[in-house]
């Protein structure tokens, strides 16, 4: 896959640059050896590329350091970072490997290059690492390598990163309906080549009946900053996302917040959505309002049947299910899974038949006998169709509250008849109605 990037930047140190960038990606799935191979590279042709983080600089060169910190006193500044607009992105080289060791964990190697104009210095970060799990608790380790320019240095770290689910520690069996089940704590840990500690110990977990409420709180140390924590929360709703969350360390103390969310016009008017993503999903269900979609967090349909499902897989079947438990008695779909397969950037339709109406089992009768077995039955008004089952018994889903149903089993009007019927209105609350009807010859 090849992309060609144009991006135009501006900032107060040099006048408007415009740059354009290529970009590649090779990836390939070994199945046979659990490897999966990932190879990304960008070539900047032009010395005019910039980020929006290059732009914010208000110097052409600069560094920004960090300090140890013991509770009262600061040691020697450390640098942490530095930036030359002189010096802009040429080529980058990206990889990642990860190769599957089944029961006992997984390992990945990852890796960039990145080269820059006018310097033959040049960035290179790698890190390896193993990830596996035990008895429920997911753990993995971790060593990086990071040379940068400007920074004489070169900076190794080691790093811890566990999460045992609240169920371990309890030695529960695990439900997903209890919050408690779904809660984990999580410690993370890391050591540099300069000495410096960090650690950050947490609890998070989902709460509500969707599990589309998100929260975590942590609370940690480093060697250079001294004591630091945060408290976040995330709702995913069916029309967007609201999250809050509240920082701390020994300078500061912040709040933040954020709402977000899509919007998409189609033929069929405008539906209000979570954020979307490069591909997306349509799903029409007409007059389904307030069904889940299955294995999708805090997404439903609205008052007409609509939702969207954003970041869909490309050139892939994506399966997208309706979640019949979340169906209201009045609602009827005649398959509840639709799959599509969408192209890059495309935004796809599933359909969805649905019936609204009331579920009947209507007992069918002439003459005080019931009509003949297997009779074919159509409502007039709406077209619904069944078939008569044992003792003249008709289910209909989708039915109004009045009809007039008829009922075939053969040629000639003395082989039909048409039956009246009319259902209760709790009928609506109801999840199937029973009743009874007598069919009559048609002019009789």
């Amino acid at each position: 896959m090849r992309d060609l990037i144009l991006q135009l930047s501006k900032s107060s140190i040099y006048s408007t640059k415009p740059g354009d960038s290529i970009r590649f990606l090779y990836a390939k799935s070994m199945n046979t050896f659990s490897t999966n191979f990932q190879l990304m590279g960008y070539r900047y042709s032009t010395q005019g590329f910039y980020t929006l983080d290059d732009v914010a600089y208000r110097r052409m060169e600069g560094y920004e350091y960090d300090y140890d910190y013991d509770g009262e006193h600061r040691d020697e500044p450390i640098i942490v970072n530095y930036h030359n607009l002189r010096f802009s992105r040429k080529d980058r080289l990206q990889l990642n490997i990860s190769q599957s060791l089944n029961d006992f964990g997984s390992l990945y190697i990852s890796g960039t290059h990145q080269k820059y104009w006018n310097t033959s210095d040049s960035d290179t970060w790698y890190q390896v690492g193993y990830t596996s799990s035990w008895v429920g608790i997911s753990y993995s380790l971790s060593f990086s390598w990071n040379e940068s320019v400007g920074i004489p240095d070169n900076e190794r770290i080691v790093g811890l990163n566990v999460s045992v689910p609240f169920n371990v520690l309890t030695k529960r069996r695990y439900t997903r309906e209890n919050a408690l089940d779904r809660a984990y704590a999580s410690f993370n840990a890391n050591r540099n080549s300069n000495g410096q500690n960090s650690w950050l110990a947490g609890v998070g977990g989902t709460l509500l009946e969707g599990h589309n409420l998100s929260y975590h709180v942590s609370q940690g140390d480093t060697s250079n900053n001294g004591y630091t924590g945060s408290a976040t929360a995330n709702w995913q709703a069916a029309y967007g996302t609201l999250g809050v969350g509240y920082n701390y360390d020994r300078d500061q103390h912040d709040v933040n917040w954020q709402l977000s969310g899509g919007v998409v016009g189609h033929e069929n008017g405008i539906t209000l959505s979570q954020p979307l993503g490069d591909t997306n999903v349509l799903i029409k269900a007409p007059g389904a309002g307030g069904v889940r979609i299955e294995n999708q967090t805090g997404i439903l349909t609205d008052w007409r049947g609509y939702a969207v499902m954003p970041y869909a897989t490309v050139y892939r079947y994506n399966r997208i299910a309706l979640d019949t438990n979340t169906m209201g008695n009045s609602i009827d779909v005649e398959k509840n899974i639709s799959s599509v397969v969408p192209t890059q950037g495309a935004l796809v339709r599933a359909n969805f038949d649905t019936r609204i109406g009331v579920r009947a089992l209507i007992t069918v009768t002439q003459g005080g006998k019931p009509v003949p077995f297997g009779s074919l039955v159509r409502e007039n008004s709406t077209g619904i169709t069944s078939m008569v089952g044992d003792d003249g018994q008709v289910y209909l889903s989708g039915a109004p509250l009045s009809g007039e149903l008829l009922v075939q089993w053969g040629d000639g009007a003395n082989s039909r008849c048409i039956a009246h019927y009319v259902l209760p209105k709790q009928s609506l609350q109801q999840a199937v109605t029973v009743i009874s009807a007598v069919c009559t010859h048609p002019g009789s």
